[in-house]
This record gives C-alpha cells, sequence and structure tokens, in this order.
C-alpha cells in the first residue's frame, strides 16, 4: 500500500537531506506510534510528518515540505494506474516529440461508457490530478486528501470516469548559465587595502555561500516557463478536454465535481459551451467553489440552468447538508458539515453520491415520460388514419 512506499521514500529524504547538510544534528529520538491505513508515518519511529523539524532553518523545512510533495504526487498517479485502473493519456493530443506535454487520467470505457461519465476538477495551487490537498494527504491520510474514494465509488456504481490535471500548465526547464563581468574598479585605493578589502569581502561571501547551502538543500536555479499547447491555464485545459474526450463521449449522462477554483473552471466552461454543456450535464457538484458569476459574466440562462443542476456544499459551522443563505443567485449552497475549505470535498462525499442518484433518477423518469409522451402521440396518430 501507499503509506509503506511513501513512509519509505520519506525516510530515505529525511537520511539523504541530512547527510547533505553540514552541522546537521543526528535524526531525533522519538516515541513509535502505531501505523494506520492510509496515513503517512515514518518508518522508523511511526511519528507524522512534522513541517518545523529544525526550528530555526524555515527554508529548509520549506524545501524538505516541497520534496515530500513532488514525492507524493507520483506515488498518486501509480495509485490512479495500479489501484484505480485508469490509463494516462497525454495532451495534446497531436504532440510532436519533444513538444512539452500534460497528461490526464482515464477509465477504460470514458468515452464508450454509454449511461454515464463522472468527470473531477481539483482547486489551484501545486495539487495535480487524483488531488484534492497536499496537506490532507501528508498530515491526514489518502481518503481525504485524494481523489481516489470518489473515482473507485464512480466506477463500482457504473460511471466511466475522466481526472483533470489543470494545474499542469507548463514545463520548467533550466536557464543557460550566462557569464556575469564584474564591473571594472576605478577607484584610487591603494593596493595594499585595495587587497584588504577584497579578503574580508571573500570571507564573506564564504560564509554567506556556507549558511546558504545550510539552510536551503536544494540549490537554487534559474528557470523558464515552457508553455503547454492548448493547456497552458486551468480553462485552457478544461476546454480543451471537453472539446477532445467529454463532448465526444457516449455517456447520455455526465456529472461533475469541481473543488474551489475548479468550481470557477467549470462555470467558465459554460460560458464558452453553454449549449453542449446543458445537452450533456446533468448534475454538477461544487466544493467551496470560488466562482463568481458577476465577475465571469453568466448570462441569465446560465444562472437558470445551474439553480436546477449545480449544488455547492460550502464550508460552514452548519451540520452536512444544512442550507446556506448566499447573495449571488447562481445554485443552490449547503453546508459541507466542516469549517475547512480543504476538507469540504471528502466531508460531503456521501451527499454528493446521492445528490448525482437523484439527478439521475429525475432524468431517467423524465426520459420515460418523453418516451410514453411520444408512443400515445404515435397511437393517436395511427387510430386518426385508421
Amino acid at each position: 500500500m501507499l503509506v509503506y512506499l511513501v513512509v519509505s521514500i520519506l525516510s530515505t529524504v529525511w537520511i539523504t537531506m541530512a547527510q547533505n547538510q553540514p552541522g546537521v544534528p543526528e535524526e531525533k529520538d522519538k516515541t513509535s506510534t502505531a501505523l494506520k491505513e492510509g496515513q503517512l508515518r515514518h518508518i522508523k519511529t511511526g511519528q507524522p510528518y512534522v513541517f518545523n523539524y529544525h526550528e530555526d532553518l524555515h527554508r529548509w523545512n520549506q524545501k524538505r515540505y516541497e520534496a515530500l510533495g513532488e514525492i507524493i504526487t507520483h506515488c498518486v498517479y501509480e495509485l490512479l494506474e495500479n489501484e484505480c485502473h485508469l490509463k494516462k493519456v497525454y495532451l495534446p493530443v497531436d504532440a510532436t516529440e519533444g513538444e512539452p506535454k500534460s497528461f490526464i487520467f482515464m477509465s477504460e470505457d470514458a468515452i464508450t461508457n454509454p449511461d454515464k461519465l463522472m468527470v473531477l476538477i481539483h482547486g489551484s495551487g501545486v495539487v495535480r490530478v487524483g488531488q484534492w490537498a497536499r496537506r490532507l494527504i501528508i498530515n491526514e491520510d489518502l481518503d481525504s486528501g485524494t481523489q481516489i474514494p470518489f473515482i473507485k465509488r464512480a466506477m463500482d456504481e457504473g460511471y466511466g470516469v475522466i481526472v483533470l490535471n489543470t494545474n499542469e500548465n507548463y514545463i520548467e526547464v533550466e536557464k543557460s548559465k550566462k557569464q556575469v563581468q564584474s564591473p571594472a574598479n576605478e577607484t584610487d585605493e591603494p593596493a595594499e587595502k585595495k587587497e584588504k578589502k577584497d579578503d574580508s569581502q571573500k570571507e564573506t561571501n564564504k560564509r554567506r555561500d556556507f549558511y546558504e547551502k545550510y539552510r536551503n538543500p536544494q540549490k537554487e536555479k534559474e528557470t523558464k516557463h515552457i508553455p503547454i499547447r492548448d493547456n497552458g491555464t486551468p480553462e485552457e485545459h478544461t476546454l480543451y478536454v471537453w472539446d477532445h474526450f467529454i463532448s465526444r463521449s457516449s455517456a447520455k449522462n455526465v456529472v461533475f465535481v469541481a473543488h474551489s477554483y475548479g468550481g470557477l473552471v467549470f462555470v467558465e466552461l459554460m460560458i464558452q459551451r453553454e449549449a453542449e454543456v446543458k445537452s450533456k450535464v446533468i448534475s454538477v457538484a461544487l466544493t467551496d467553489s470560488v466562482h463568481n458569476v458577476w465577475h465571469q459574466e453568466a448570462g441569465k440562462s446560465i444562472l437558470d440552468w445551474m439553480q436546477e443542476h449545480c449544488r455547492n456544499w460550502v464550508s460552514s459551522s452548519e451540520p452536512l447538508d444544512t442550507p446556506v443563505e448566499f447573495m449571488l443567485p447562481d445554485c443552490p449552497r449547503v453546508s459541507a458539515g466542516t469549517e475547512r475549505h480543504e476538507l469540504t470535498s471528502w466531508k460531503s462525499f456521501h451527499s454528493i453520491f446521492k445528490y448525482f442518484t437523484q439527478a439521475l433518477e429525475a432524468q431517467n423518469t423524465e426520459a420515460k415520460s418523453k418516451s410514453t409522451v411520444t408512443t400515445r402521440s404515435s397511437y393517436r396518430k395511427k387510430s386518426e388514419d385508421l
């Protein structure tokens, strides 16, 4: 399981970092605690992750945290493939060799499933495909911090699944080194005084470089960003996936789960592809969405559709599913049963699937009603002809 894989790598990260730091003390002696399924624990002590491992070295601690985050990201990718049996699909679909690429994850039947499809969109920041919140993965567990429970339940209930990767918008490459020439010294200082000053500056630079190296385990490099074609922003990425995958899927019933900035991205998709979205999407679950229909200039037809087909589970001290008043007339808001923004998706997990089930039942009832009306109309016409 991931917990053992991650703690093993985490232990290696700690040891490697310690060995690379001059004067870093030995591993702290901590009381061991029992491992729990899906929680991140140190492989030797069993203790949870501690950010402030060196109290006087915030930058070092931050770099260590970022390194762990990268490891976790790749571990989640492996889980999506090995446990959820999703496949990685690269974007753009017509990318040339060597061109910057992004990717999404899809179930085998995402395009061919004739009944229903679920699309998952995370929020902004460092999270990547399959994650809701890195903080929860590190400090809580996999269930609350990743989209894996949503994916597994969706597949158990017969959904095809597409998982978006809206923050993978560019590749980062190191800039080529440039020679920097020191400005000529035009002072008329005596040679002896100048030599002493140079020696003093060299000693100062040496101490500074040593201290910076100690504080910063990863050497800073100048980098530049190369955008991924047609996927340079979360909005572009979502539109691209809609045009090339979701809109071409066979599913009659498409549902979305969108967290935080993912809600804004969905509203933008509606603005750009309103007719198409209305023809395929039957229900949208937002979790503490940060969309704003006034700033995004959503028209009345979109607002009316959102009132009927969207629900936003927001951070609140009220019990789960309690209606929450809000000034904007876009969609109903209910409590997610938590005041923590990053936990809203996990806390509303069961309510979201219940909401989708009700939407599907309503859709099926409406389809049967239309079928009955059509049949009666055809029978009446046939009788009149006779």
